[in-house]
């Protein structure tokens, strides 16, 4: 899920990162006239300066749980003259937010889930294992740590975020290897965990995926809480949004994509089941959202080309009816949470 994400503007090498599908998301957003728009994934603020100057008249409240990022983001804050409220938080609680700021509602919201550039790219962060740092991962710089989540668990716990959340058929081995390692002392950086998964998962040349890239990203979604979060990002946004008020979505893995599916599929009508274990399906009415994009938007081939980090990226937007908000869904709710016990699939998780 790493990508130049977020909307990012903040430069690398000298060079702007690209806001990740930029041209689709504000063609899905379509803003026109006065309104107010809900950035929940603020960035460096590359999704926010488009969308402020897409329309003079156009309010933003933009939210990021991540303070380096909202510290940031004081310059195009000054820059905006009163039009851009930046706010410390989750972007599950975007409705709370909204109301805190004063505004009753929102016309537009914005979402590009999961880590950052940013974050990917400064060591200390402990996010990516391409440069040795620290084994933190925390979004917020608060809580627990990935280093507290590895030294800690256990090795059943392990091997379940490894497996679910990071999709890595050998997470049994993995999370054995961890156990052992930590015996000898405990695992404190980026690199060291990486030399442990990479003792007992093959690297796969074709793919040039190193063979700790699904382990990282299991830990990070788990300490992050990030699919739960979005869930509760995709509840909140349907509260606030006014009828005719859109919500475009960017995602980076099948694990987020699939919720957003999920969600849009059951609110304009059709009938979602998170497992095909579980025999309930939900089938909300009336019908909350419309599709505005005919499946998933993805990057062009030139956009793929020259920013490698986008070449995952999907985008999904719907627009708000006039049906009032339904009840949550259960279903989507089971497919961001962890299942305590789950039934390995062949040999998959030796």
């Amino acid at each position: 899920m790493s990508r130049a994400g977020k909307g990012h503007s903040a430069t690398h090498a000298g060079a702007p990162h690209i806001p990740v599908l930029l041209e689709p998301v504000m063609a899905a957003l379509a803003i026109r006239g006065p309104g107010l728009v809900v950035d929940g994934t603020f960035g460096a603020g590359g999704y926010t300066r488009a969308i402020l100057a897409a329309d003079p008249d156009v309010t933003v409240v933009a939210v990021d749980r991540d303070p380096a990022a909202v510290a940031a983001g004081t310059g195009l804050v000054a820059e905006a003259g009163g039009r851009l409220r930046l706010v410390a938080g989750r972007f599950g609680d975007l409705d709370a937010i909204v109301a805190a700021a004063g505004e009753t509602g929102a016309d537009r919201v914005v979402l590009d889930i999961g880590v950052s550039s940013m974050q990917i790219d400064q060591a200390e962060r402990g996010f990516s294992f391409r440069q040795d740092g620290p084994l933190d991962m925390r979004m917020e710089r608060s809580g627990p740590s990935a280093g507290d989540l590895v030294n800690g668990g256990e090795e059943a716990e392990l091997a379940d975020i490894i497996f679910h959340y990071g999709e890595e058929r050998r997470s049994r081995a993995v999370a054995r290897a961890i156990v052992e390692a930590r015996r000898r002392g405990r695992i404190e950086s980026t690199g060291q965990l990486a030399e442990i998964v990479a003792s007992v998962v093959r690297a796969d040349p074709a793919s040039g995926i190193h063979p700790a890239t699904r382990t990282f990203q299991g830990l990070r979604i788990a300490v992050n809480d990030e699919l739960g979060e979005l869930v509760r990002a995709l509840h909140a946004a349907e509260r606030i949004l006014r009828p005719g008020g859109r919500l475009a979505v960017v995602t980076f893995h099948s694990l987020e994509d699939r919720i957003v599916k999920q969600f849009f599929s059951a609110r304009s009508g059709r009938a979602v089941q998170a497992s095909r274990h579980l025999p309930s399906v939900e089938r909300p009415a009336p019908r909350s959202f419309q599709p505005v994009t005919k499946g998933p938007v993805l990057p062009s081939e030139a956009e793929a080309a020259a920013n490698p980090r986008a070449r995952s990226a999907k985008l999904r937007a719907a627009q708000r009816t006039h049906a009032p908000p339904p009840e949550p869904l259960a279903a989507i709710e089971v497919l961001a949470s962890l299942p305590a016990k789950p039934t390995p699939r062949g040999g998959s998780r030796r």
